[in-house]
C-alpha cells in the first residue's frame, strides 16, 4: 500500500480539531517517513450547522477534498488513505464504495447501528469496499459489538484490520492507543525500502 497522505474526518457531534483526530494526526506525522494528514470538516459544521450532512452531500465534499488534496501532493486518491471516527468514517467508507479511489480506510468507532437498533444496520455498502480496512472500536461500544462488527465487516472484499480497545464509542482516554493502532496498521502496510 503506497500512502500519500490521511483525510480524517470527525463524528457527527465534533470538528476536525477532536482530540482523537489530533492525536492521530500526529500519531502518523511522526512515522518514518512522516504521512501527511488533512483533518477535515463537513459542510454543515463549516455553515455552523447542528444537523449532519445527508450522504450524498458528504460524500460529494469528500470527493473535492481528496482530489484536492492528491493535487498538492502530487498523486491521485488512490494513494490516499480516508478515514475518521463515527458518522466521519461511515461518509469515508460510503464515498469510497460509489467509487472514489482510495488505498484503504480507517474507520474508528464506526457506526454499525443506532444504540438500541441492531436491525437498522449501516452495512449495505460493505460489499463494495475492496479496500484494506482498519477498524478500532471499544469493547463496549453501544453502536456495534466486536462480534456485530466482525460478523458484518466479514462482507468487505478488501483485507479487514479489527482493533477493540476497552470503552465505549467515544473510547474515552484511549487517543494514544487509537493513534498507535492507525500508525501501526499503516507503518506495517508500507512498502519494504530494499
Amino acid at each position: 500500500m503506497n500512502v500519500a497522505g490521511l483525510i480524517l474526518t470527525p463524528g457527527a457531534g465534533a470538528s476536525r480539531d477532536h482530540h482523537t483526530l489530533v492525536a492521530v494526526d500526529d500519531a502518523v506525522a511522526a512515522l518514518d517517513p512522516p504521512v501527511p494528514v488533512r483533518r477535515v470538516d463537513f459542510p454543515y459544521r463549516i455553515a455552523g450547522k447542528r444537523m449532519p450532512d445527508r450522504p450524498p452531500v458528504a460524500v460529494a465534499h469528500l470527493r473535492e477534498v481528496a482530489a484536492e488534496f492528491a493535487r498538492e501532493a502530487r498523486t491521485t486518491t488512490d494513494h490516499l488513505l480516508l478515514g475518521g471516527r463515527s458518522y466521519g468514517g461511515r461518509m469515508c467508507s460510503m464515498a469510497v464504495a460509489e467509487g472514489l479511489p482510495a488505498a484503504g480506510l480507517v474507520l474508528l468507532s464506526y457506526p454499525l447501528h443506532p444504540p438500541g437498533k441492531p436491525d437498522r444496520l449501516r452495512v449495505d455498502h460493505f460489499g463494495d469496499l475492496d479496500v484494506p480496512v482498519l477498524l478500532v472500536s471499544g469493547d463496549k461500544d453501544p453502536f456495534g459489538t466486536p462480534a456485530e462488527l466482525a460478523a458484518h465487516a466479514a462482507a468487505v472484499p478488501g483485507d479487514v484490520t479489527h482493533v477493540t480497545l476497552p470503552g465505549a464509542h467515544d473510547l474515552r482516554g484511549k487517543d494514544a492507543e487509537v493513534a498507535q493502532a492507525v500508525a501501526n496498521w499503516i507503518a506495517s502496510r508500507a512498502p519494504s525500502r530494499g
